[in-house]
């Protein structure tokens, strides 16, 4: 793994300043003031036609006057001049810029973007911007912004669309503080986004954990993917303004007007292994914590205070949050007993009482830190008249340093003058410290829960989770395609029971009837009661209107009913389409419950799965859990148990519990559908009735949309399922059968295994250094992958004891081109020379080809001769590094 293709633009050697100035309140002489007084060590050169000097540097009359390419061009010039500087950057060879310039708003910038945007990608130019506030890196004394700040060294990256968000995170962790590996603010992201920058973040050593500020996302995929590879290395925690109202404005089902896109973005975000803040002071809560490298695996917390009232603000939030407050063991409790005063608490919060001094606390807190119940401690202190807030702190401090023991501390010293100095001495010594209890509780719950979003973030799916019969995916296209070539979008009736069924979704029968007459036959053939709905594609609430008649007893009843419903619903709603109405069986089962299962498409993210209570009142009740397909049984039972409705599931007052495996296979039968079927823009199943026999819908929506001509299999999802067409089995011809697959998550043993028992030789010409084993996170870089972008096909047989092992591995990353990858191979010693290889690699080829990938390359050790006579076998073009004799460049035209 070489260098991140973004290591030269985030820590360059040399940079121009284009409208570098004099003037301080200028955006350029800022920018340029900041990076001297930084402390750069790499070359600045000033570049103005207006003058020779700059700050006192030489400044340049342009790029091409400068004594050699700079690796990154910061600009500061009006908006109408920037295309060009790109252009005559992009000819001299520079391959990267800051945009800091505004100007890009109105019709007239956005064309001025387009062709700035498309001039650098004909230099394979990369563009952070524009009307950004610049990158900060403190490592190197990189500060290309225009601001009044400067950042102090640390792990914690910060990623911000918004420059004045930036600016005020800056202000406050100066003042508390907390230090940054990389500041990035991305303006308006003509070219590199946020999914680019955590891709480099993520394998950025110097970065131990990362922050966002969203408002906004254009690339889902790109997106989901470069947070989930960040999220699986280090924890990050992102705040997320404004509303996406955009997502159910146009709805016509229960679940399009139960679900907005803001409830996406979470249900996107927690699947991504991420965790969302709700308000700037979260985010800081979560900073201060993060910058310390606090590591919290579980979320039970121990509350020590020395006041009841903070205690239980503290409980309540923690509550809210959905943290643990165990009790203390018995062992704890008779240590407290002989340590504190009578009347403490004797629970968790601990009361250790308002006349506290800093033995008691250290004492107690102690006795917190090696109770296995607990997972850290938040002690809050309360300036009373008999404490020493100070003195308090410096026997915490002193504690902290003299402890073995690694469970975080937070402390929340409540005031202004009599306890700040306690904060100050708190910030110097690395212990998080906060203003007020509940801010406390949120940055430990913020750790905690990245920690528990990992299992989420585990989870790749299959699109078709073996749980049921078989699907007719083709049979439901067929229909599919047939409404939409009416022009048609809403599904009738028949329609969408015919795709329930292809999908293996229970649902009762209906016939659609447009008479009297047929209205009665349909109901004496079915067998009474049946129920009347009416058919028409522009009422989506059919009780609303009237349109609903159930437990129709009699042949002469539907002939009444019928000819009631049509003419109260021509009369009172004239402007709507009827069809006549559905007959339908009535479905009755004493222990049912109504729920409701839904997809809507989110503008951004795709389509969205909903589960909730289901019925006529659900817009009211507002009961419901949302996920991002594909969905597994991990991912169905997490849903279910997100609602208040799961109560409702289990037995209680004489009703027996409902079959909960049938519900899990129609969530799971709902994503695959979705998944399959990406014509389907909404899908409401109202009410799903459930006991403890099974499942069975009793009515159905679908509404659907033309794909565009150039659509590729899953690109509406924005998570890409684990791809199983892609499993085969394969008999070499050396007559080995081996069976080749995408690699999985739970791989990770397999995958090193494999790597222990390469010989010291095949390691070296595979990552061309001596390493011994791959490194926890490398390990999970390589089985924790995005198929979209990226693709990993392990070789597997079985051994003499019939245990499963892996004996050969190949994989491709996309390059940012989007038109060229970079691969790898390697086969395990004693299996080498018997066709593994080759059937790996046609398989990566093959694949890749299916993507649109035009090129792949790589590097290959001038000593691997086997290697290079297999990719010879394969046309592979080499060549040999000018730079380094003993590596061969390999490149294969697709």
């Amino acid at each position: 793994m070489g260098p991140h293709y973004l290591t030269n633009l985030f820590k360059p050697n040399s940079i121009a300043v284009f409208g570098a100035s004099e003037r301080p309140e200028s955006v350029g002489g800022n920018a340029l003031h900041n990076l001297l007084t930084a402390g750069f060590k790499g070359d600045i050169y000033p570049i103005n036609p207006k003058h020779e000097q700059v700050q006192n540097q030489v400044c340049y009359v342009n790029i091409e006057s400068l004594p050699k390419v700079p690796d990154l061009a910061i600009i500061a010039t009006p908006a109408k001049t920037i295309p060009a500087i790109i252009q005559a950057c992009g000819e001299q060879g520079v391959a990267n810029a800051v945009i800091l310039s505004a100007g890009f708003e109105d019709k007239a910038g956005k064309v001025l973007q387009q062709k700035m945007t498309e001039t650098a990608r004909t230099y394979g130019m990369r563009l952070i911007g524009p009307n950004c506030l610049g990158i900060i890196r403190p490592e190197i004394g990189l500060n290309a912004t225009f601001s009044k700040n400067q950042a102090l060294e640390g792990s914690l990256a910060l990623v911000s669309q918004s420059g004045a968000i930036c600016t005020a995170v800056l202000d406050w962790a100066e003042a508390n503080g907390v230090g940054f590996s990389q500041v990035v603010s991305t303006g308006d992201a003509a070219d590199i986004d946020f999914g680019e920058i955590l891709d480099f973040l993520a394998l950025d050593s110097k970065t131990k954990s990362i922050l966002l500020y969203i408002e906004g996302i254009s690339e889902s995929r790109r997106f989901m993917s470069g947070l989930k590879a960040a999220a699986r290395m280090k924890p990050v925690i992102l705040l997320k303004s404004g509303r996406m109202p955009e997502g159910s404005k146009a709805a016509v089902s229960h679940t399009g007007a139960l679900v907005g896109g803001d409830d996406v973005f979470s249900a996107a975000i927690e699947r991504s292994g991420a965790v969302r803040a709700q308000s700037i002071s979260q985010l800081f809560a979560a900073a201060k914590s993060l910058s310390h490298n606090i590591q919290i695996t579980s979320n039970r917390l121990a509350i020590l205070t020395n006041g009841g009232g903070p205690g239980v603000m503290a409980t309540d939030r923690a509550a809210e949050l959905g943290l643990k407050l165990p009790e203390l063991s018995a062992e704890s409790i008779k240590k407290l007993n002989d340590l504190l005063p009578e009347h403490w608490s004797h629970g968790n919060p601990i009361d250790i009482l308002g006349d506290a001094t800093g033995e008691r606390y250290t004492q107690a807190l102690k006795i917190c830190q090696e109770d296995e119940q607990f997972d850290g401690t938040l002690i809050i202190l309360t300036p009373q008249a008999m404490s020493d807030p100070t003195g308090i702190a410096q026997s915490i401090i002193e504690y902290q340093k003299q402890s073995e023991n690694d469970k975080p501390i937070f402390t929340a010293w409540l005031g202004e003058s009599l306890v700040s100095e306690a904060r100050n001495l708190f910030s110097e010594a690395k212990i998080p410290t906060f203003r007020t209890p509940e801010a406390a509780v949120e940055a430990f719950s913020f750790i905690s829960t990245y920690h528990q979003n990992q299992a989420l973030l585990m989870q790749t799916p299959a699109t078709a989770d073996q749980c049921c019969q078989p699907t007719d995916t083709a049979g439901a296209r067929i229909i599919i395609d047939s409404v939409l070539a009416e022009n048609r979008t809403l599904l009738s009736s028949a329609e969408t029971r015919a795709i329930m069924h292809a999908f293996g979704v229970p649902i009762t029968p209906a016939v659609e009837v447009n008479s009297a007459t047929q209205a009665m036959v349909a109901a004496e053939s079915m067998g009474f009661p049946v129920s009347l709905k009416i058919n028409s594609p522009d009422l989506t609430h059919k009780s609303d209107v009237g349109g609903v008649k159930l437990n129709i007893h009699s042949v002469q009843e539907v002939r009444s009913e019928f000819t009631k419903m049509i003419e109260k619903i021509t009369k009172e709603q004239p402007n709507a389409t009827i069809h006549g109405v559905t007959v339908e069986p009535m479905f009755k089962r004493p222990h049912a419950r109504e729920l409701l299962v839904g997809v809507m498409r989110d503008p951004v993210f795709g389509p969205a799965i909903t589960f909730g209570s289901g019925g006529t009142a659900v817009e009211v009740i507002q009961d419901r859990a949302i996920a991002l397909p594909p969905l597994n049984h991990f991912l169905a039972n997490k849903m279910i148990q997100g609602t208040k409705v799961s109560k409702m599931l289990k037995a209680f007052r004489g009703l027996p519990a409902v079959n909960h495996e049938a519900i899990v296979n129609t969530l799971l039968r709902i994503s695959d559908m979705v998944a399959q079927l990406p014509e389907i823009q909404e899908l409401d199943i109202n009410p799903l009735f459930a006991d403890e026999t099974g499942v069975m819908a009793v009515d159905a929506r679908i509404t659907v949309k033309s794909l565009p001509a150039n659509h590729k299999p899953y690109q509406h999802m924005a998570i890409h399922p684990y791809p199983n067409e892609l499993v085969q089995s394969v008999e070499t011809p050396k007559g080995l059968n081996i069976l080749i697959r995408p690699i999985r998550p739970e791989d990770a043993e397999l995958e090193l295994d494999f790597v222990r028992n390469l010989s010291e030789r095949s390691r070296f010409l595979r990552f061309m250094n001596s390493m011994q084993t791959l490194t926890p996170k490398m390990l999970s870089r390589f089985t924790q992958i995005d198929y979209d972008r990226e693709m990993a096909f392990i070789a597997t047989t079985q051994d003499a004891q019939d245990k499963t092992i892996e004996i050969g591995v190949t994989r491709y990353t996309t390059n940012p081109d989007g038109k060229s990858c970079e691969m790898a191979i390697v086969v395990r010693d004693d299996y080498q020379h018997k066709g593994v290889a080759s059937a790996l690699l046609n398989s990566l080829i093959q694949h890749a080809k299916s993507k649109g990938i035009r090129k792949m390359e790589g590097e290959v050790l001038s000593e691997n001769s086997s290697m290079l006579s297999l990719l010879r076998q394969f046309n592979f073009k080499l060549k040999t590094m000018a730079e380094d004799r003993n590596v061969i460049q390999i490149e294969l035209n697709l």
